[in-house]
């Protein structure tokens, strides 16, 4: 049985909605970031060259977000810092 809440959390999902928040810029000249669809909490971690980078923003019509805080939790650790053995 559906509720009135379900419903209007359900319908609040935009999967056209895209975000990225850029997580950092490497001295190789890469961009790591972070791209959504739909919500900013569920993410993929990507990496592109600066013009690479600049293009996919505008071709899928980004949401530019903050790069501070975010929807990470203490407890959440990213790819980048589990392969390298910690934050950079």
């Amino acid at each position: 049985m559906s509720t009135p809440e379900a419903s209007v959390m359900a319908s609040a999902f935009d999967p056209f909605r895209k975000f990225v928040r850029i997580t950092g810029e490497r001295d190789d000249g890469f961009v790591e970031f972070d791209f959504a669809l739909g919500e900013p909490e569920l993410f993929a971690e990507m990496m592109l060259t600066r013009a690479a980078f600049e293009e996919f923003c505008a071709t899928q019509q980004v949401v530019l977000l903050d790069g501070e805080g975010g929807p990470h939790s203490p407890l959440s650790a990213r790819l980048g810092e589990v392969l390298n053995g910690g934050p950079r």
